[in-house]
C-alpha cells in the first residue's frame, strides 16, 4: 500500500487540472467581428459539461434548412442564473445573437436568445461575452 499511496496521490492532483487543458478561451474558437443573428425552431438541446449546445433549424431564402449549433454557458453556472434544462425546448421558435466560430461552420457562441413572445434566455452583452 505505501508504494501505490504517492502514484494513487500524485494521480488525484492531475486530474483537476485535465478539464482546464479541454476547455478553449471564447478569441481561440470564435471571431468577435463576425456577429451572427439567426431565426429558426430549437430542434436538440445538449445539457452536459463544460457548455451546453442547443441546435436551430434556420430556413435560408433559397428554402435550404441549415442545421445551425450553438454553445451556451456551463449547465452549473446557469443552474445558478436560475436557467433550468427545461428553459429551452426542441420545437421552440428563436432568435438567437452571437458570434460565428472561426471555422466558418454553422457554430457559434449563444450569447443572447430571444422566444417570439419577448422574453430572454441566456442573455448576455458583448461586453459579457467578447474578452477585453
Amino acid at each position: 500500500m505505501n508504494r501505490i499511496r504517492p502514484l494513487l496521490l500524485t494521480a488525484l492532483a492531475l486530474l483537476p487540472g485535465y478539464g482546464a487543458h479541454a476547455h478553449h478561451s471564447f478569441a481561440a474558437e470564435y471571431d468577435a467581428n463576425q456577429p451572427v443573428s439567426v431565426t429558426g425552431t430549437v430542434s436538440k438541446v445538449e445539457w452536459r459539461n463544460p457548455h451546453i449546445w442547443f441546435y436551430v433549424d434556420v430556413k435560408e431564402t433559397s428554402g435550404k434548412t441549415v442545421t445551425w449549433g450553438f454553445s451556451g454557458g456551463a449547465p452549473g453556472m446557469l443552474l445558478r442564473r436560475g436557467i433550468s434544462p427545461e428553459a429551452l425546448k426542441p420545437g421552440d421558435t428563436i432568435v438567437v445573437e452571437g458570434f460565428r466560430a472561426r471555422d466558418g461552420s454553422a457554430n457559434a457562441s449563444g450569447g443572447k436568445v430571444t422566444f417570439a413572445d419577448g422574453r430572454s434566455v441566456f442573455t448576455a452583452s458583448a461586453e459579457d461575452v467578447v474578452p477585453k
